[in-house]
């Protein structure tokens, strides 16, 4: 099979993905390392990676904007629960601040990667996603921004009748823009994270019913959507101080509460549970609608700001019912306990499908990378893979607190090789034994479908992903020449 051609000159580091990753990196590099050259390859039309994609009412980040948000240029609003627009605007004046805009190609799906050790460089296939065409880029890294799931579909499990609902079945990752919910009876299936955020939106937007239909409870936490402390150092201190102590202050507490919840997990049930009687109607069935098999944290945390969900149902406007569904009929869906609920509109907002490093086929030299059989390096390199570098958010807390210091710690190790003359980086094993674990512990049913696709972590440093920013921020910002990742 002939080569495709080689359409681009060479670059130091081609980054896959044009969202909240891709453009921390590009960046990262545009601050410390301004002559290293870099491309951005995107395979959808437009920058902003989730926060394009996602248009279901409502959306949000369900994590801080003074964490989510780059360290480097700060949030410079009080919203602390922002909106998906507003986030959306946000990584695109940043990456036209930095000029990093202007090194953006659109409509471009990297489908493989091969390292050549004789080269030290990498080939990639690109594909033009409207043409179908090929062609080839060389990199001396590649630096993987794709997140963790497939952009091109949702999670949605099999359900017997499905075809005979004659109303209307949407999954929130492709949300139509012309669907009206006004006066509509709309049941949301689900309970996680965009569930949560749904099911208030619609009532704000005039469906006469809204329905939450979960499987099982989630935990949910209720933040307020500004942050009082930034409101409030925001009129006596310079905006870059206030800020930053915004920012430490909510990863210090996350961090807390996460350890809070895993030491204390009883405790933790019992006072996330008490904040959820508090607001909601008295007698309401607590037990039954918000409290969840699992421990506190061994799934995500649901954030929602200023109580809507619990205002919604205080409202009339929403319902929770936890049952399983039996099938879909004519006109809603028909449950395992006997009722029936009647809809215009079934929302499946049941999960996603992971994707992990984009689903890009990987070779060294000739041989397929098992991205499952390798060991994660410091959360961001795997082991045996030479300048493959990867973005993988926390999933206990803001995603941009680790990709960002990944990001950081990249840019350390591009300036060592330079001072070194050194090309080519890879992570080693160490010669003793040593015991593996999944990458990711928590049980989210989109991790547990997904096991067999997802790389691997150690039981200590640098090869255990800590899932707590100080402790991880001294590891990343430590020596780059720690006796691990080896130069060549």
């Amino acid at each position: 099979m002939p080569s495709s051609p080689v359409t681009a000159p060479p670059v130091d580091v081609l980054i896959v993905g044009a969202g909240l990753s891709g453009i921390g990196a590009g960046c990262r590099l545009r601050i410390s390392c301004p002559s290293t050259s870099f491309t951005i390859l995107e395979s959808r039309a437009a920058s902003g990676g989730t926060w394009d994609l996602f248009r279901y009412p409502g959306v949000r980040s369900d994590s801080d904007m003074f964490t989510l948000g780059y360290r480097f240029r700060p949030w410079a609003d009080a919203t602390a629960l922002a909106g998906g627009s507003e986030i959306l605007r946000y990584v695109r004046e940043t990456a036209a601040e930095y000029g990093v805009d202007k090194q953006i190609e659109y409509g471009l799906r990297v489908v493989a990667a091969r390292w050549s050790s004789a080269d030290a460089t990498w080939t990639v296939t690109v594909q033009d996603v409207q043409s179908g065409a090929e062609s080839e880029r060389t990199c001396r890294f590649l630096y993987l921004c794709t997140g963790y799931y497939r952009y091109d579909e949702g999670y949605t499990p099999e359900f017997a009748g499905r075809e005979e609902f004659g109303g209307t079945i949407v999954h929130p990752q492709q949300w139509p823009e012309s669907l009206d919910v006004r006066g509509k009876r709309v049941v949301v299936v689900g309970s996680g994270a965009t569930a949560v955020t749904l099911v208030p939106a619609l009532v704000r937007e005039g469906a006469a019913r809204v329905t939450m239909l979960q499987r099982s409870p989630s935990y949910i936490f209720s933040l307020p959507a500004r942050d009082p402390l930034a409101a409030a150092l925001g009129k006596v201190l310079p905006s870059g101080l206030s800020y930053r102590a915004v920012r430490w202050k909510n990863i210090r507490i996350s961090t807390a509460l996460y350890q809070f919840c895993q030491k204390h997990p009883q405790r933790a049930r019992a006072l996330l549970q008490s904040g959820v009687r508090r607001r909601l109607p008295a007698g309401y069935d607590v037990e039954t609608h918000f409290k969840p098999e699992y421990g506190p944290w061994d799934q995500r945390l649901c954030l929602v700001p200023d109580a809507d969900l619990f205002k919604a149902i205080q409202s009339g406007g929403a319902e929770v019912a936890t049952d399983r569904i039996e099938r879909f009929t004519a006109d809603g869906l028909q449950l395992a306990s006997g009722r029936e609920l009647q809809a215009d509109i079934v929302v499946t907002a049941t999960g996603l499908n992971l994707l992990p490093l984009g689903g890009i086929g990987l070779s060294l030299d000739g041989e397929p990378v098992e991205v499952a059989r390798h060991v994660v390096y410091k959360g961001m390199m795997l082991d045996g893979v030479p300048n493959l570098v990867f973005a993988l958010g926390y999933t206990n807390a803001s995603w941009t607190l680790k990709v960002d210091l990944a990001a950081e710690c990249f840019t350390r190790i591009l300036r060592h090789m330079r001072e070194h003359e050194r090309t080519v980086a890879v992570p080693r094993l160490p010669d003793e034994p040593m015991s593996k674990v999944p990458f990711i512990e928590m049980t989210s049913g989109y991790f547990e479908r997904s096991r067999d696709l997802l790389p691997l972590q150690g039981e200590r440093e640098p090869w255990r992903l800590r899932q707590h920013y100080p402790k991880d921020a001294r590891l990343l910002r430590g020596p780059v020449d720690d006796g691990v990742l080896t130069f060549s």
